[in-house]
């Protein structure tokens, strides 16, 4: 099968992770997002699918482009869409998650989005409200719409992703985006290795089927796509016990301009937001090579053609 998927029946309620998706699942996603993105290129980036559905946005933890992303996919497709944060609801009462997702449910509500600093959030919702939910990202375990979004950028580049070889480089062990890159490159018969320091590199991952290298130089030779990875500092605790400063983890694992010229293949991406000086040079960002502005708005366009299928919509 070609990474492209032209009639295939979509059985999916929930996105709670890209481990519940087959290979055909993922495709049938991608190749909507197609239709979605074209949609985006219109004078005017509207289209009424979801006129009649109420969307709830449940965002326990701080996000920008993943929240601001889902709001304008949604509002792109005509739905009511309902914004909470934990910092000003009734949780800071006292008031739990099964409480607070029931009286927001009792207000007749057709999908949820949510965002929480716990794995496993977004499957125990599921069990509390009749609503389709969506995983925005739960924990360090997976945000399947943000691979998605990088999927369909690959797809930009390399139509077909079987055998490219994509370097996944940076924070593997706090990542929530690299299990669910993970899971579905391997499912489209990508190659995978993961870079970075043996301190941020957990043993589990080679239950993926991915490979390990600690050597910058030796991925980026290799790689036909480089994904840096955020040094998330909120999640690692005393992170000077996992590597010296961050003026060292930029001089081993940081891309720089100078690798540009020494390896001329290679695309660079980024989930956002970037560490620049540390994850890559400012000038790297900013270059040619670079997708992640596409990245961005890819991510409305995967959005919009997630919310669409798990919404009921079989085709555009």
């Amino acid at each position: 099968m070609s990474d492209s998927v032209s009639d295939y029946e979509f059985n999916h309620k929930h996105l709670l992770g890209l481990a519940d998706y087959s290979k055909e699942d993922i495709l049938y996603v991608l190749d909507q997002a197609r239709s979605f993105r074209e949609i985006l290129d219109r004078p005017v980036p509207k289209v009424p699918t979801l006129r009649d559905k109420t969307i709830v946005n449940l965002f326990y933890e701080n996000s920008t482009r993943t929240r601001l992303s889902f709001e304008l996919a949604q509002k792109r497709m005509g739905a009511d869409v309902v914004n909470f944060s934990s910092s000003n609801s009734s949780t800071k009462k006292g008031e739990s998650l099964k409480d607070t997702i029931r009286n927001i449910s009792s207000m007749k509500i057709d999908m949820v989005v949510v965002r929480h600093e716990s794995p496993g959030v977004p499957h125990f919702l599921t069990q509390c409200v009749d609503a389709a939910i969506l995983n925005a990202g739960d924990g360090a375990h997976e945000h399947p719409t943000q691979a998605l979004l990088d999927m369909f950028t690959m797809q930009q580049i390399h139509q077909n992703l079987k055998g490219k070889k994509i370097a996944i480089i940076g924070d593997i062990a706090y990542s929530r985006v690299v299990r669910s890159n993970m899971i579905g490159l391997k499912k489209l018969g990508a190659e995978v290795v993961l870079c970075g320091p043996k301190t941020l590199m957990p043993p589990f991952v080679k239950e993926y089927g991915v490979e390990v290298s600690y050597d910058l130089e030796e991925t980026l030779a290799w790689c036909d796509v480089a994904m840096a990875l955020r040094i998330q500092l909120e999640r690692q605790g005393n992170a000077t016990e996992l590597f010296p400063s961050l003026r060292e983890y930029h001089e081993r694992f940081g891309i720089k301009l100078e690798h540009l010229d020494k390896y001329p293949d290679f695309k660079i991406m980024h989930p956002g937001p970037i560490n620049r000086g540390v994850e890559m040079e400012s000038e790297v960002a900013d270059s040619e090579r670079a997708v992640i502005l596409d990245q961005v708005t890819n991510g409305v366009a995967v959005r919009m053609a997630v919310l669409y299928l798990l919404s009921g919509g079989n085709r555009v």
